[in-house]
């Protein structure tokens, strides 16, 4: 059983890395938001491995769901206005 737990966190813990840089290195800002979701959903799941129940959700609330919101919905805006509107 435990080398089963071992493998299921290895597992998580190299989709973790792969998502984060994936977020960060993605050059289309809407594909990098879709991973940085993604990446907050498991880290939520991490969260819920190490016994932290009130970070887990919390974490998939405002880190996954909320900011994530936020941010598809700042690229939708951003990419609906034209060049040369708005603030510098």
């Amino acid at each position: 059983m435990n080398l089963l737990l071992l493998g299921f966190d290895l597992l998580l813990s190299i989709n973790l890395l792969t998502l984060a840089f994936a977020a960060s290195s993605s050059q289309e800002p809407r594909r990098g938001t879709i991973f940085f979701i993604a990446f907050g959903l498991l880290l939520a799941l991490v969260w819920a491995r190490l016994r932290a129940p009130d970070l887990a959700l919390a974490e998939a609330a405002i880190g996954a769901g909320l900011s994530g919101a936020l941010m598809l919905g700042a690229g939708q805006r951003a990419a609906r206005k034209p060049d040369g509107e708005g603030p510098p």
